[in-house]
């Protein structure tokens, strides 16, 4: 996964697995919010604009700082 911000635009992208470009279909989830999917139809990425507002940031800030956690692993059972 990347995250990815410009703070020229207030634009926020998580790339959840990267694409070829010209093969995104987008949806648009919110005013703020777009998906992309990929040809197979699963979820690639997001991206936010007005990323300072939708994420509740204050204004005066010229960058967004995330806290990545690792996951637990998760069993998988046989059969």
């Amino acid at each position: 996964m990347r995250i990815s911000y410009d703070a020229k635009v207030d634009a926020l992208y998580i790339e959840f697995h990267p694409l070829v470009p010209g093969t995104a279909e987008n949806k648009q989830l919110t005013e703020e919010v777009i998906a992309n999917y990929g040809p197979d139809g699963k979820l690639a990425g997001l991206e936010i604009l007005d990323a300072r507002v939708v994420l509740a940031q204050k204004a005066n800030e010229s960058s967004l700082v995330f806290q990545v956690q690792s996951l637990p692993a998760v069993a998988m059972a046989n059969g």
